[in-house]
């Protein structure tokens, strides 16, 4: 009995899911399509001891529900499921196993790797057909009632516009453990997320946006638990409403809500990686902690046929079925609950063909979508797919549908093959500093959909990248196996750290450049925590199992020479494209528009400043282009940016396109400590393996042309982008790559 009063539930109701308090008691209300009888668990305050157990006493359109009087937040419980145990037909009901509430809004305990957390004898010659009767309590984390009361009603959400967002990925962890400045205690938790260094350092950069990697609770693999080795970066979840514990410095949420109430009072959107296309259960070998004892049936999808196998469109085992009402609504609820409870600001989906998967299928007009663009809530948050996965036809780059951006791994691999100098390169990356318009302008998408990158946390560090040939993995145990084997990496000559000062500045050189190539170009653009100071993972481009300094962030690089400069020019090439709404328009350009006299919002000239031809875009051998746009500037009147790229291994002489105009240098990759200066010739020496930037502004009417060097920190405070002038114009056929996109559509794509 609880409070010892009560010998039976109250009947309760079956809205909402989860367990909710209304000052008096809690109701609890689950979904299972399938089970005979649900149980309702209470423990004790510390989770170890199971005190009574009641039995949901109705079920309202297959969801279970009874009602608690007195039981208030802080009380911890678990549930059981009894119903058929039929692998052949998805149902794996196991009432020995104590299972998650899958609305579980907060943890107490941990997991710990034992036998009993399988609904199946481990060594049983029938292997998962048989059933394990042992109690699986003592192996599991519990839930425990919360109230979500914060306040919230002085924050002010940045809302900043998807033209100017430019995204800081990180990881929770990872970003604080080695900030020796901070208590021990709170390093890796949201307590250090808000730390005011931290903040100091985003607004230095000049970033927008912090994206999380996985932060909802999880449960590490038992293949790495073996090994001494722990899920770092988190794409195994086991609860979709609750933080993970190990996230909070002590065992309140509200930490985590003060982190981003903070960052938003600094300017600064949070977004959270999220994974909802598969969970922790795994395969049908899998462990039994929460949706395979309430339903596996419902909750995931079946081989047709044989019910016993599940579908793996993920690789992790298990795929959840959102074509499913109540497994939708879970998800959409979680995400909801994410926004109104935690103030996030926006969401990257991993997987995100998965969810979008229907029997067919994936379909860009499937209940996922549906529900996310229509919802009052989610359709005005950020929403970024990962748009492939392994199943069939899983590469879906640009076919997700308006509402989404896109993480654009055509952009990451144009810019790596780009600036290491491959052939054939130039007409494909061209197509990629215009914002990827063959991939996303259709359906009225705008260039912002394209979510560019050079690196991310799956792959190689910018450091790595421009250091090691091939990947590096032997500390995650798999003899190097996993990962990535085609990286379109260089070591420019010695594989892993060196001490040659030529090597290291090409190495440096090639790495301004494709940042620099980042953030002049068209789209969302995506920075790697760590990029701009030089971290490295020692070539280990598969880091998802090293909580340790191969992950950390190491700040002391950050205050290094080398770290204190990459810094430093980050920080300009960012403010250059808050500077110049150019950088960053609104729309898709075709070179069609006069914006001056023989100057259109677009064109493209080989390094002479002549016009490049259809035949020079195909020269295999061409590593050296000027891209040149014109738009509004801040002030509204029109200016004039040119950017020149040299991948060559030798020095290219360039000659200023529009030679009328009086240029400045604005960003040099080959001498990133120059400040802007005016350029006293139309023509200009690039270096090897360097990106140029000049800017002009036309002349008034009876005035001699000014040279466009911008005052040292310049910083914009408008409240929108300069108006981009009507609508955008059809595709064009002198679109830079267009004749690369036409020859790759269709293709298959091998991830």
């Amino acid at each position: 009995m609880a409070n010892g009063q009560h010998e039976r539930l109250l009947p309760g109701t079956p809205y909402p899911l989860g367990a909710t308090w209304d000052g008096l008691g809690t109701n609890f209300a689950v979904f299972s399509a399938h089970a005979w009888r649900i149980e309702l668990c209470l423990f004790d305050p510390t989770g170890r001891k199971e005190r009574t157990r009641y039995t949901l006493p109705e079920c309202t359109d297959e969801v279970w529900h009874g009602y608690l009087p007195g039981a208030h937040p802080g009380t911890v419980y678990g549930l059981r499921a009894h119903g058929p145990y039929q692998p052949h037909h998805g149902h794996r009901f196991n009432p020995h196993k104590l299972l998650l509430d899958p609305y579980a809004k907060r943890l107490i305990g941990q997991f710990r790797w034992s036998e009993t957390l399988y609904g199946y004898r481990v060594h049983s010659s029938r292997g998962d057909l048989s059933l394990d009767r042992r109690d699986s309590a003592p192996a599991m984390p519990k839930a425990v009632v919360s109230h979500d009361a914060f306040d919230w009603s002085r924050d002010v959400r940045p809302n900043t516009p998807w033209g100017k967002t430019v995204i800081y990925e990180t990881h929770l962890r990872g970003i604080s453990m080695m900030r020796h400045d901070l208590r021990s205690h709170t390093r890796g938790t949201f307590a250090a997320l808000a730390a005011p260094r931290f903040i100091d350092h985003l607004h230095k950069l000049g970033v927008s946006a912090v994206e999380l990697l996985p932060m909802q609770a999880l449960l590490t693999e038992r293949f790495l638990f073996e090994r001494g080795l722990r899920n770092y970066w988190g794409y195994n979840p086991a609860a979709y409403f609750a933080p993970e514990p190990s996230y909070l410095s002590g065992h309140d949420p509200d930490e985590m809500r003060i982190a981003v109430r903070q960052l938003h009072a600094a300017g600064i959107e949070v977004f959270l990686d999220v994974v909802y296309n598969h969970t922790c259960e795994g395969g049908e070998v899998g462990p039994t902690v929460s949706w395979r004892g309430l339903d596996n049936a419902s909750y995931y999808r079946c081989v047709p046929g044989d019910e016993r196998y599940l579908i793996n469109d993920t690789g992790c085992g298990n795929t959840l079925n959102l074509a499913h009402p109540r497994v939708l609504q879970m998800v959409a609820d979680s995400l909801r609950y994410w926004v109104t409870s935690y103030g996030i600001d926006g969401f990257r989906f991993d997987l995100g063909v998965t969810l979008g998967r229907e029997a067919h299928g994936f379909d860009s007009a499937s209940g996922f979508f549906d529900v996310l663009r229509q919802d009052p809530v989610l359709s005005q948050v950020k929403l970024i797919s990962e748009p492939w996965d392994v199943g069939p036809g899983g590469y879906q780059l640009g076919n997700h549908p308006p509402g989404f951006a896109e993480w654009n791994d055509r952009f990451r691999d144009s810019v790596r093959r780009y600036w290491r100098g491959d052939p054939g390169q130039r007409a494909d990356l061209a197509a990629r500093l215009t914002g990827s318009a063959d991939l996303f302008d259709k359906r009225t998408r705008r260039p912002w959909a394209s979510l560019n990158f050079v690196t991310s946390h799956d792959g190689f560090t910018l450091a790595d990248l421009v250091s090691y040939d091939h990947k590096h993995n032997e500390a995650n145990g798999e003899d190097n196996h996993d990962g990535h084997n085609e990286n379109w990496s260089a070591n420019w000559g010695v594989e892993g750290q060196t001490d040659d000062p030529s090597i290291l500045d090409t190495r440096a050189r090639v790495a301004r450049s494709m940042l620099a190539t980042l953030f002049v170009a068209l789209g969302t653009p995506m920075l790697l925590a760590g990029d701009e100071a030089g971290r490295t993972q020692l070539g280990n481009n598969n880091a998802y199992c090293q909580d340790n300094e191969i992950s950390w962030l190491d700040w002391t690089l950050a205050a290094t020479p080398q770290g204190e400069a990459m810094t430093a020019f980050v920080a300009r090439a960012i403010a250059l494209r808050r500077d110049h709404p150019v950088l960053r328009q609104t729309h898709f350009l075709f070179g069609d528009r006069d914006v001056l006299p023989g100057v259109h919002d677009i064109d493209w000239f080989d390094e002479q400043g002549e016009p490049l031809s259809p035949e020079a875009w195909q020269d295999p051998e061409a590593r050296a282009f000027a891209v040149r746009r014109a738009g509004p500037g801040l002030d509204g009147e029109i200016e004039v940016l040119l950017m020149m790229l040299n991948a060559s291994a030798h020095a290219v002489a360039f000659t200023a396109a529009a030679p009328h105009l009086a240029w400045s240098v604005l960003l040099d990759s080959a001498h990133p400590e120059e400040p802007p200066h005016a350029l006293p010739d139309v023509k200009l020496e690039v270096a090897a393996h360097a990106l140029v930037v000049l800017g002009a502004k036309p002349a008034r009417h009876g005035e001699p042309a000014a040279a466009h060097v911008p005052p040292p920190g310049a910083a914009s405070n408008e409240a929108n982008d300069a108006p981009q002038g009507g609508e955008t114009p059809p595709p064009d056929p002198r679109q830079p790559g267009a004749a690369q996109a036409n020859a790759d559509k269709g293709a298959e794509n091998d991830r």
